[in-house]
């Protein structure tokens, strides 16, 4: 199949998936679900674009990006996992993990911001620790999203040249860029450690972004089960009487913004 995707028939394909992806969420409000899904990837990999696919369509007060920031002086005293569990859902919410507790296999090991001693008690703890989470009813996915140093590259150049992606680049995203080999044998080590029966890696091609999308979310909405529900019906009575135009006494609309001088 060629990697070349209109935008026309990117949303064609996406529009089916959109309407599963909302079924989805009320079966999970009416069933008590808890659904955690970690996106993971290099620099770039196109993580948020895929988180957006999801959000966009579901309630936000359901569906939650945790995207935390670099931790505070408290929290690198805590249990590690300690800032990320206030984060995992309630019954009836979906957690979408912009980057996770996988910070310490990959960047914080690779970076030098924890010792290889704590990088490898890591990888011995988080089997037990994502063992937890599945045994008490949550639904976890765990994704990898792949790319090629050279789109990498690409995408760099394009958040370092537009200014409407210039806040993507991040004061290590220059000192990553070196250890690109470095970072292939962390996630290696990493998978290793951590693709297990009950909390298994899934990686997704991610070179060419809206198919690794389209990708990302068939692969995610097959994995979980029936999740058709029926709209329940809502009474919805005419207005009886001809609809009202807005009226404004104290303040008026600012004017339209002037299309006919649009360059």
């Amino acid at each position: 199949m060629s990697h070349k995707l209109k935008d026309k028939n990117y949303e064609r394909l996406l529009e089916p998936m959109s309407e599963e992806l909302a079924a989805m969420a009320r079966w999970v409000a009416e069933t008590d679900q808890r659904i955690v899904v970690l996106f993971e990837g290099r620099d770039t990999a196109g993580k948020g674009g895929a988180i957006a696919a999801i959000s966009r369509i579901l309630n936000p007060r359901q569906c939650r990006v945790v995207a935390l920031p670099t931790p505070s002086e408290r929290e690198r005293g805590e249990w590690y996992f300690q800032r990320y569990v206030e984060h995992l859902p309630a019954r009836g919410e979906i957690c979408l993990f912009d980057r996770s507790w996988y910070n310490r296999a990959g960047v914080e090991r690779v970076m030098g911001f924890c010792t290889e001693k704590e990088a490898k008690a890591f990888l011995r703890a988080v089997p037990h620790f994502e063992k937890q989470l599945v045994d008490d009813g949550i639904l976890l996915f765990k994704y990898w999203l792949c790319c090629d140093q050279e789109e990498q590259e690409k995408r760099f150049l394009k958040r370092v040249t537009n200014p409407l992606k210039r806040w993507k680049l991040s004061p290590i995203d220059q000192a990553a860029r070196a250890k690109y080999t470095q970072y292939t044998k962390a996630r290696e080590e990493m998978l290793e450690a951590t693709h297990s029966r009950h909390a298994p890696w899934t990686l997704v091609d991610f070179n060419h972004q809206p198919l690794g999308r389209l990708t990302l979310l068939r692969n995610l909405l097959d994995r979980l089960p029936d999740c058709h529900l029926p709209l329940p019906e809502v009474a919805w009575p005419p207005l009886g009487h001809k609809p009202r135009k807005e009226r404004y006494g104290v303040i008026r609309p600012i004017p339209d913004f002037p299309l006919n001088n649009r360059k």
